[in-house]
């Protein structure tokens, strides 16, 4: 089981942390508070972007993540991601 750890660096911009196999990925990504609301939950940007690494690290390694990305970008490379993160949500 990965440690993802989310911290704030900004508006809008998070570094993710993931530990897992003895070895640490590193992550910018970037959120905005509609991003959080378009799943019609009302969750911190946080939450949301720990959960929507739960949901990456389910289909790839975490170095198969990108570096750096805005989070909608996860739909266009897995279009079941917004049905799968609002159940995560719920």
């Amino acid at each position: 089981m990965a440690e993802i750890t989310v911290t704030r660096i900004g508006d809008n911009e998070f570094r993710v942390t993931v530990v897992e196999g003895g070895s640490t990925t590193v992550h910018n990504v970037t959120a905005l508070d509609e991003d959080s609301h378009r799943y019609g939950v009302d969750v911190s940007a946080e939450h949301l972007i720990e959960l929507s690494f739960e949901f990456l690290l389910e289909r790839e390694q975490k170095e198969s993540i990108l570096p750096k990305f805005d989070l909608p970008i996860i739909e266009h490379y897995f279009p079941e991601y917004p049905r799968a993160i609002i159940k995560r949500l719920r």
